[in-house]
């Protein structure tokens, strides 16, 4: 079975920095493709950034691009994503999500099989 686990997270002052870090274990088939999602209450969950692991090619919102750094270590098939000059605006219940994906990765929740917990993130200006 499955298992997707996030770390990290925390609160922060406004331009302060966190680091989350994600496991996917117990798979048979290769992850392939591996994303951070986040959702503030009220607001629908929304893809921050993903990595195709195979090429490894990124992708980030718009809102976190030139913040955010998503990578993956394949040899223990963890992910991190490392967010600088965090904003209030980055809070938010941030989940890991991983999904077998062969071809590419996709921005949409309903493509990811496998979710971790959430880890929350709390910026104070």
């Amino acid at each position: 079975q499955v298992q997707v686990a996030e770390s990290g997270g925390g609160s922060v002052q406004a331009g302060g920095s966190l680091r989350l870090s994600c496991v996917a274990s117990g798979y048979t088939f290769a992850i392939y493709c591996m994303g951070w999602f986040r959702q503030a209450p009220g607001k629908e969950r929304e893809q921050v950034a993903h990595i195709y692991t195979v090429e490894g090619t990124t992708y980030y919102v718009d809102s976190v691009k030139g913040r955010f750094t998503i990578s993956h270590d394949s040899a223990n098939n963890t992910m991190t994503l490392q967010m600088t000059s965090l904003k209030p605006e980055d809070t938010a219940m941030y989940y890991c999500a991983a999904e077998h994906a062969p071809d590419s990765c996709s921005h949409a929740v309903f493509e990811y099989k496998y979710w971790g917990q959430g880890t929350q993130v709390t910026v104070s200006s």
